[in-house]
């Protein structure tokens, strides 16, 4: 199976000044753990994980005045559509990480993460009679 079959491919952006809390509203809302960062003017393509807002908090720092681009990470490893998802499995575990922004053509068009490998790869659930 291919990354293209498990990722999602609607995907949250978020800009570099969003505060923290709105980030984090937004991806609440979504019911997603990490969102893209788009800044065209700076950085280029980014990511925002539930994992940077926690250790934000955790630190004390104001989700209200806090932006995102202060905490976003920049040196994103990025899949392939084609990749398979043992390939992206392997990225993520030797990056410790556990999404993958999706890109063709240098433009992100999906995120997958370790949730959606596990659902391609697990059993389909069997309903046990009451």
């Amino acid at each position: 199976m291919l990354v293209r079959d498990a990722m999602s491919t609607v995907v949250l952006t978020v800009g570099p000044d969003h505060t923290l809390r709105q980030a984090a509203a937004l991806m609440s809302a979504r019911r997603v753990g990490a969102a893209v960062v788009l800044d065209p003017d700076g950085i280029g393509i980014g990511i925002l994980t539930e994992r940077d807002v926690l250790n934000s908090v955790g630190l004390g720092q104001d989700p209200d005045t806090e932006r995102v681009h202060a905490h976003t990470t920049t040196d994103v490893v990025f899949a392939a559509p084609a990749w398979t998802l043992e390939e992206a499995a392997g990225a993520m575990a030797h990056g410790g990480f556990r999404h993958l922004i999706v890109c063709d053509n240098g433009e992100p068009v999906g995120i997958v993460s370790v949730r959606d490998i596990i659902k391609c790869w697990a059993p389909a659930r069997q309903q046990v009679p009451a």
